[in-house]
């Protein structure tokens, strides 16, 4: 008997954190959604769906859904193909590959506060190296953070300066474990370069790719709050603020319970939607070796 309910004993300090820090909060969220609550006194009235009425004739928050799209759409797409590329060349076997390397994958020990804040200081007008090269050899300077578009170009650069690494790492793992002999033949098959990239390599790390574009999806919408916050805080106006930064604004700062209640609900169904869009067509396209 002991043996049989030692390992669940094991296991109660898991289920507790679990329970207490993801699905007690995920629950809470749900529930309070349908109701209006108030900011002094936690009175609840119940509304039904108008939360959630409320929300899509809201012009801020369609806007902030149009930026997430954009933001995390862009962030995704350059992150991936850029990574692939640089774990092409950290794959060749040249003299100081591991320095590069151990360079390349320094920004992945840092947090996302920490990415921001090293980047509100690159890119501030007056004291930025980014401003001062640019004066140097351009003759411009520019409001990066303060100013549309460059607010967006700003998080941008940083959210893929971030993920980044974590994507190579994966990807140099993928391109070793794939048969020189495959590599061998097309080379005497006399596969250009290009097509060698596109129609071989690339496919044979689609589980990897596959699992990446998850992963910076939820980085890019989930993760991004801290980023945000330190360089634009949303801003100009609310050109750089997306949903979960909505999420923040309507509930800690506006003290809208219900309603923030009802943007987190949303955003748990659209990320559940898009995870299981891209596991039932995306893996279709996934070739396991």
């Amino acid at each position: 008997m002991r043996r049989k309910f030692f390992p669940y004993l094991l296991l109660i300090p898991t289920y507790l954190v679990i329970v207490l820090f993801i699905y007690a909060p995920a629950f809470d969220a749900f529930y309070n959604s349908f109701f209006r609550v108030s900011a002094f006194g936690r009175r609840k009235i119940f509304v039904g769906f108008q939360n959630y009425l409320s929300l899509f004739t809201d012009k801020d928050y369609l806007y902030a859904v149009n930026f997430t799209l954009v933001y995390t759409g862009v962030t995704v797409v350059v992150s991936i193909f850029l990574s692939f590329f640089l774990a092409l060349l950290l794959d060749q076997k040249v003299p100081g590959s591991r320095i590069y390397r151990t360079l390349i994958f320094a920004p992945y020990a840092v947090s996302h506060a920490v990415t921001g804040a090293l980047w509100g200081f690159l890119l501030n007008p007056v004291v930025g190296h980014v401003n001062y090269l640019m004066r140097i050899f351009f003759g411009i300077q520019t409001h990066w953070l303060t100013t549309t578009p460059y607010a967006a170009y700003s998080l941008i650069f940083a959210s893929v300066w971030k993920t980044l690494p974590f994507n190579i790492i994966f990807y140099l793992a993928a391109l070793q474990s794939i048969p020189s002999e495959v590599i061998e033949a097309s080379i005497i098959d006399g596969v250009s370069s290009w097509k060698r990239v596109w129609k071989i390599i690339f496919p044979l790390v689609s589980p990897i790719t596959f699992y990446l574009v998850i992963m910076s999806i939820i980085s890019a919408t989930f993760q991004s709050f801290a980023i945000i916050d330190v360089m634009t805080k949303g801003g100009p106006g609310i050109y750089t603020t997306n949903l979960v930064y909505k999420l923040f604004l309507d509930g800690f700062r506006f003290q809208k319970i219900g309603l923030a209640s009802a943007e987190n609900v949303i955003l748990f169904i659209a990320m559940m939607a898009i995870t299981i869009l891209y596991f039932g067509y995306g893996q279709r396209r996934v070739h396991y070796q």
